[in-house]
Parts: C-alpha cells; sequence; structure tokens
C-alpha cells in the first residue's frame, strides 16, 4: 500500500480508502477491517445516514482507533419529524458531530464531510461551523461530497480569505460508467490541491462482475471492452476498473466498500496494476464520453503554441 498527503495537509492517507456503509454486522467488519489494515489501509469512511455503520466501527476500532484515519459525514435527515435533523446548517452540524462521536466511541473525528450540497444554508454558515469544531478539536480537517464545482471553489476561496479551515478533500462518484467529474469537479480539485475519493469506483458493482450484462448499448460496449482487457492483463474486470480511475489524477482515490474477504483482495489486487496507455484509450473510447462545452472548445493550442510563454 502506498500513501499520499490529503490535500494541502500533512496527513497521510492510503491510496485505497475502505467504505464503511455495507457494515452491519461486527464479525464481518472485524474481518475486513483487519485485512485492509494488514495490507496498508488506514482510512475508513463511514456516515451518520449508514444505519449501525457506525456503531459498528466504533466497536471494532475500540483500542485501536488512532491508528485509523477515520472518516464520517453529516447532512441527510437524523429524524424525519423534525426540519432542523437535516441540512448543512450550524445546528444540525453541531447534533450529528456529537451524536456520531458517541456512535463512534471517540472524542474526534479526522475527517468530516459535508455529505451533500445543501443550497438552503449559506455555505459560509458551514465553513465556519467546520470550522468552530475544528478549533474545538473534535474535528482535524474537513471534506465535501457531492456538490458542485463553483460551491466548492467559493467555499475554499473564503476560507482562504478568512482564515478557515478549507475544504482538503471531495467525495464524487466516479467510473467508466460515470465520468462526469473530469469536465468540471476534477480540474477545480486539482487546481485546489485537494483529494478525491471516488465513490462508486466499480459502477455499483457492474464493473466488476464478468457475468455483466449492460442495460444500453454504451454500458455494453464498455463492459466487453472491460472483460477483453482485463483477459488480455490476466486481471480481473474490478480490477481494471479500479487501475482505471487512478490513471487520470495523482489526486484520486478510490473508496469501495467490501463485503467480504474475497471482495477486499480482488480490490487491493487492483492496486498493483498499471494499465498501458493503450489500454486506458480503448476503455476511454468505449465510453464515449466528451467533455463538452467548454472543455472541448477551449483546446491547449488555441492561441497558438508559439504565442503565449509556457506553452
Amino acid at each position: 500500500m502506498r500513501y499520499r498527503l490529503f490535500g494541502r495537509t500533512g496527513l497521510r492517507v492510503s491510496e485505497l480508502f475502505l467504505g464503511a456503509m455495507r457494515f452491519g454486522d461486527v464479525d464481518q467488519a472485524t474481518q475486513i477491517i483487519n485485512q485492509y489494515a494488514e495490507a496498508g489501509g488506514n482510512v475508513i469512511d463511514t456516515a451518520d445516514a449508514y444505519g449501525t455503520s457506525e456503531d459498528v466501527v466504533g466497536k471494532v476500532l475500540a483500542g485501536r482507533r488512532d491508528r485509523f484515519v477515520l472518516a464520517s459525514k453529516y447532512s441527510l435527515s437524523r429524524d424525519e419529524s423534525d426540519v432542523n435533523a437535516t441540512g448543512n446548517h450550524r445546528k444540525n452540524l453541531t447534533l450529528a458531530l456529537e451524536s456520531s462521536l458517541r456512535r463512534l466511541r471517540t472524542d474526534y473525528l479526522d475527517i468530516y464531510w459535508v455529505h451533500f450540497w445543501d443550497r438552503h444554508t449559506p455555505i459560509e454558515e458551514t465553513q465556519r461551523a467546520l470550522d468552530d469544531a475544528v478549533r474545538a478539536g473534535k474535528l482535524l480537517y474537513a471534506g465535501i461530497s457531492d456538490a458542485p464545482a463553483w460551491v466548492v471553489s467559493r467555499a475554499n476561496t473564503l476560507a482562504e480569505w478568512r482564515d478557515w479551515t478549507p475544504f482538503a478533500g471531495l467525495q464524487v462518484p466516479y467510473n467508466l460508467l460515470q465520468r462526469d467529474i473530469e469536465r468540471e469537479l476534477l480540474p477545480m480539485a486539482e487546481a485546489f490541491g485537494m483529494t478525491v475519493a471516488a465513490w462508486a469506483p466499480l459502477g455499483q458493482g457492474k464493473l466488476a462482475r464478468a457475468d455483466a450484462v449492460g442495460e444500453n448499448d454504451r454500458e455494453r460496449a464498455v463492459l466487453s471492452t472491460l472483460k477483453d482487457v482485463a483477459a488480455e492483463l490476466d486481471a480481473t474486470p474490478a480490477q481494471v476498473a479500479l487501475a482505471w480511475t487512478r490513471a487520470h489524477s495523482r489526486a484520486i482515490h478510490p473508496l469501495a466498500g467490501a463485503s467480504s474477504a474475497r471482495q477486499l483482495s480482488d480490490l487491493l489486487a487492483g492496486l498493483e496494476l498499471q494499465l498501458p496507455g493503450e489500454a486506458v484509450a480503448r476503455l476511454e473510447a468505449a465510453t464515449g464520453f466528451r467533455l463538452g462545452f467548454p472543455g472541448d472548445f477551449l483546446v491547449p493550442d488555441m492561441l497558438g503554441p508559439d504565442r503565449v510563454e509556457g506553452r
């Protein structure tokens, strides 16, 4: 297992993040977390909306919590009967954080993610509330999930101006069937030096199964090419799909869950796979993805290769 820094911080995080959404049983979670840790993995990602996941993770990490980079999220409703038990405002953040800390049996979180963009709460309020929690020692770093690039850009610019805690990480879906982040979110994250936790790197399981059948012509083309490349490289489709997510940018860390030791072993083996450039090109051609405007319009040599210094 290799490590990188989390955003523009000094926190060391493993190249594969372990998602805990599926954890509902202590014995199952113990086996998977132990296997992950033995391989060198150190990031465990959960959320208050993941059922009993936080309780399970808290029990499994008892006595060794500080050896892990523990992450959780808030935003989704904690109580459907309470209008203020959802969203990114200060009240919900405060109560959600305290609840997560109790369930996880810890007095701090390494990373706290805003689970999704709440258009009703000013981003300034969310940023300041997160900064207060950092200053109180309950959080070490902040991240944001599932938000537009302009929101994240505004938030981190405000944090820079006002000396608040910035978002060091971005959590978004990314896989061969869903490449949307290449338009705005990934370039934005790279510009701000953010770590990108790519959830659903196996396309909700479609890219992991050799017997998977696509729902349309595009999916069928991607799955067919994926299986061909995997066979040529003597790898599994899951390993190739995981390796592809890391081929574009060093900022990307696949965030994947596993419900068995076998599944986790497959993921860990994928970290050692380096795709040839030709294989990457074939896989990407099969997706039919285009940046659209302005990405396709603003080509690098638009002003001429010799007219601008540094080009």
